[in-house]
C-alpha cells in the first residue's frame, strides 16, 4: 500500500504551527474577541424590545421575526464563507463579512421603521456568522489535535458570555440611551474587529491541507488539459515528468493527503522533513512534484459539493444532529428564563441579565475545563494504544458530563414551576451551562478531527444545524412554555438531551468504523476521475 500522509501535517511554507506561541496567541484572541459579536448581537436587544415596539410602532411577531431571521441566517450563512474560506483564504472572509456585520448595525441602529430593522438585522447576523465557523477552522490551522480542545475549548468561551452579557448590555444601554444604542455599541465593536482583522491578522489557510481546494483545482486542471488551454496542461506535464499526466497530478495530490487520522501517518513526526513540500516519498514521485499555481475565482465557490462530503458521513450527520440539540437547549434556556424572571419573579431588564449570567459563567467554566479534559483524554488514549489515536477517542471525555446533564435539566424546570428562592435558578443555571458546554466542547472538536482537509466546511455545517435547531427552539419555546409550564417543558426538554446522548454514544462505538468506510469510499472516487 502506498504511504500517505495526514493531510494536517502536509509540510506548507510559512507553516502556521510553526509560529510563536505569542503569534498565535493573538490570533487565538483576536478570533476569540470577534466572536462575541455572534452572541452579543442575538441576544443585545432582548431589554429593548417593549421600547422597540413603541417607538417604531411594531408588533411582537415582528420584534420576534427580526431575531428569528437573526439566528437562522447567523446558522446557515457560514455554509458559503466556509466554501469561500477553503477558496480564498482565512483573511478576506473574516474581513468581508464583519464589514457588512458593521453596516447592518449602523443601518439598524437608524433604522425608521421596522422593515429596515428587520432587512437590517438579517444582514448584521449573515456578516457576524463567518467567526463561528471560521474560528474553528483558524484553530485547526494553528493547533495540532494533541492541544485543540484546550484551545477551542478558549475559544468557545468567548462567544458563550454573549448570550449572558448581553441583556446586561442592552438594559444599561437601554435605560440610559435608546434601544438605539445597543446596535451604535454592536457597530464600534464590529468595526473595532474589521480594524484589526485587517490590520494584524496574518491568514493561517494553505491550499496543500486543504481537501476543497484540491478538489477543486483537480476540476480546473481537467478543464484545462481538454480546452483550448491544452498547452498550459503540457506545460504542467513538464514540470511533473512526461509519464505524469497534469489531471492524474491533481489526484496524486489529493490521494496523498486525505488519510484523516494520526494513525496513518507512517512517520512519528510528519513534519520532520521539512524539505519535501508535499508529504511525499521523494522515492515515489519525481522530486519536482508540487501543486500548480492556477489561480481559482469566486466561479469555483460552491458550497454544495463540500457540504454533501461533510454530511454524507454518517458519523458526521449524527453528531451535528446532536451538536444542534446542544445549541438549542442553550439558547431555549436563556429565552425562557429570562421570560420566567421577568413574569414570575418580577426582575427588571438588569436584574434578569445578571441571573442570566451564571448560566454564561457555567459556559465558560465547562469550555475550558471540558476542552482541558478532552485533550488529557485523547492523549491517554492515544499512548494506551502505543501512538495510535482517532478523532472518537476525544468523545469519551463527554461521559461525565453526559451522566450528570439530565439530572440537571430536570431539577431546574421543576425549582423554575415551583418559583424558589433564586439562589437555586442561579446554582441550576451555572450546572446546566457547565454540562452542556462541557459536553459540546468535544463535540465541536470532534468535529474538526474527524474532517481534516474540510474543517471550516464542517464547522459551517455545524453552525447551519445549530441555526436551524436554535430557530425552532426559538418559534416553539413560548408556546410550549405558556402550554405546560417550566417543569414539564423541561422535562421535555431532558428526555431529548438523553436521546441526543445517545446518538454521542453511538459514534463514539460505530462512528470509527463510519468514518474509515466513507475515508475509502471517497479515495476510490478520487482514483476513478
Amino acid at each position: 500500500m502506498q504511504n500517505q500522509v495526514n493531510i494536517e501535517f502536509v509540510p506548507v511554507f510559512d507553516d502556521p504551527r510553526a509560529w510563536s506561541s505569542a503569534r498565535k496567541n493573538v490570533v487565538l484572541f483576536i478570533i476569540s474577541a470577534a466572536s462575541m459579536i455572534a452572541g452579543l448581537g442575538a441576544n443585545i436587544q432582548n431589554p429593548a424590545i417593549q421600547q422597540m415596539e413603541e417607538q417604531l410602532h411594531a408588533t411582537s411577531s415582528q420584534i420576534s421575526l427580526s431575531l428569528s431571521l437573526f439566528i437562522l441566517l447567523q446558522g446557515t450563512v457560514p455554509l458559503l464563507w466556509s466554501a469561500l474560506s477553503e477558496i480564498k483564504g482565512r483573511k478576506l472572509v473574516y474581513i468581508l463579512s464583519i464589514g457588512l456585520s458593521t453596516v447592518g448595525c449602523i443601518v439598524t441602529a437608524l433604522a425608521p421603521n421596522i422593515g429596515l430593522v428587520i432587512g437590517f438585522r438579517c444582514l448584521q447576523g449573515a456578516g457576524s456568522s463567518s467567526v463561528i465557523s471560521l474560528g474553528a477552522a483558524t484553530l485547526a490551522d494553528l493547533y495540532p489535535p494533541s492541544i485543540r480542545g484546550t484551545k477551542m475549548g478558549i475559544y468557545y468561551a468567548a462567544p458563550l458570555l454573549g448570550p449572558s452579557l448581553g441583556p446586561i448590555l442592552g438594559g444599561a444601554l437601554t435605560t440610559g440611551f435608546s434601544w438605539r444604542a445597543c446596535f451604535w455599541f454592536m457597530a464600534i465593536f464590529s468595526g473595532a474587529s474589521f480594524l484589526t482583522f485587517l490590520l494584524f491578522l496574518k491568514d493561517t489557510w494553505r491550499k496543500e491541507r486543504s481537501l476543497t481546494y484540491q478538489n477543486v483545482l483537480r476540476a480546473r486542471l481537467r478543464e484545462l488539459g481538454t480546452g483550448e488551454n491544452k498547452h498550459a496542461s503540457d506545460h504542467g506535464k513538464k514540470n511533473l515528468g512526461a509519464e505524469t499526466p497534469l489531471p492524474d497530478h491533481a489526484s496524486c495530490v489529493t490521494e496523498i493527503v486525505a488519510a484523516p487520522t494520526e494513525k496513518s501517518c507512517h512517520t512519528a513526526d510528519p513534519l520532520a522533513d521539512t524539505k519535501n513540500t508535499t508529504g511525499v516519498d521523494s522515492k515515489s514521485v519525481p522530486p519536482t512534484l508540487e501543486i500548480p499555481e492556477i489561480k481559482l475565482s469566486f466561479r469555483d465557490v460552491n458550497p454544495v459539493r463540500p457540504l454533501w462530503l461533510v454530511l454524507r458521513r454518517t458519523n458526521n450527520l449524527i453528531i451535528l444532529l446532536a451538536s444542534g440539540s446542544f445549541y438549542a437547549f442553550g439558547f431555549l434556556m436563556s429565552y425562557t428564563t429570562a421570560r420566567t424572571l421577568g413574569n414570575m419573579y418580577h426582575f427588571n431588564a438588569l436584574k434578569i441579565g445578571l441571573v442570566l449570567l451564571c448560566f454564561g459563567l457555567g459556559s465558560l467554566v465547562g469550555s475550558v475545563l471540558g476542552g482541558r479534559y478532552s485533550d488529557y483524554t485523547y492523549r491517554k488514549l492515544k499512548d494506551e494504544r502505543e501512538g495510535k489515536a482517532s478523532p472518537e477517542m476525544r468523545l469519551r471525555s463527554t461521559l461525565f458530563g453526559l451522566a450528570l446533564l439530565p439530572p440537571c435539566i430536570f431539577g431546574f424546570g421543576w425549582v423554575s414551576q415551583q418559583h424558589l428562592h433564586i439562589t437555586a435558578i442561579c446554582v441550576f443555571l451555572f450546572l446546566n451551562g457547565f454540562f452542556s458546554i462541557w459536553i459540546y466542547a468535544s463535540t465541536i472538536a470532534y468535529i474538526v478531527d474527524a474532517n481534516n482537509g474540510r474543517s471550516s466546511t464542517a464547522v459551517a455545517a455545524n453552525s447551519a444545524f445549530r441555526g436551524l435547531f436554535a430557530f425552532v427552539a426559538t418559534e416553539i419555546a413560548v408556546p410550549l412554555q405558556d402550554a405546560v409550564g417550566d417543569g414539564w417543558m423541561y422535562t421535555i426538554w431532558g428526555i431529548i438531551m438523553v436521546a441526543t446522548e445517545l446518538l454521542i454514544m453511538l459514534v463514539v462505538w460505530k462512528g470509527g468504523k463510519w468514518r474509515e468506510q466513507a475515508e475509502e469510499r471517497e479515495a476510490e472516487s478520487r482514483f476513478k476521475l
